[in-house]
């Protein structure tokens, strides 16, 4: 059963998410970018930022307390819309036209964010799911390591 205030937890996880995907995407901006091409350094930084939103959430997904399906399909669809309308408010903060910010999102224009964001979706789940493979409970106690 899921802990009570497991939203407002995912919602604190979800800012380290975006604290992490937003450095992610300025070393990979500064570094990466310069040498493969601004179109090839965000399809990678999509596959790097999936890697840290599935390594976050498997992290705290126990911490979250979510721990029923619906339950962490509820943390996934929070981190989505949150991770929309910051995206949309930083591309917009940066000048960028609508239709730039609309391009990540649409394959035939280079742009995979849509992967991007289903991984985010279900990130919660896919995290829960390997804890309960792993013969792990996502109930979360002090003493939980020690099981």
């Amino acid at each position: 059963m899921s802990r009570p205030g497991y939203l407002r937890r995912g919602f604190l996880v979800w800012l380290l998410i975006a604290v992490a995907e937003s450095v992610q995407g300025t070393l990979r901006t500064k570094f990466l970018a310069p040498v493969v091409g601004d179109l090839a350094s965000r399809q990678l930084g999509l596959c790097a930022g999936s890697l840290v939103v599935l390594l976050v959430a498997w992290a705290t997904v126990r911490l979250i307390g979510a721990s029923g399906t619906r339950a962490l399909l509820a943390v996934g669809l929070l981190w989505l819309v949150l991770m929309l309308c910051f995206e949309v408010a930083v591309g917009r903060a940066f000048g960028m036209p609508w239709e730039r910010i609309l391009a990540d999102y649409l394959p035939w224009r280079g742009g995979f964010m849509v992967v991007g964001m289903a991984v985010l979706a279900f990130a919660p789940w896919i995290a829960g799911r390997a804890w309960r493979a792993a013969g792990r409970s996502l109930e979360f106690s002090s003493h939980s390591s020690s099981h």
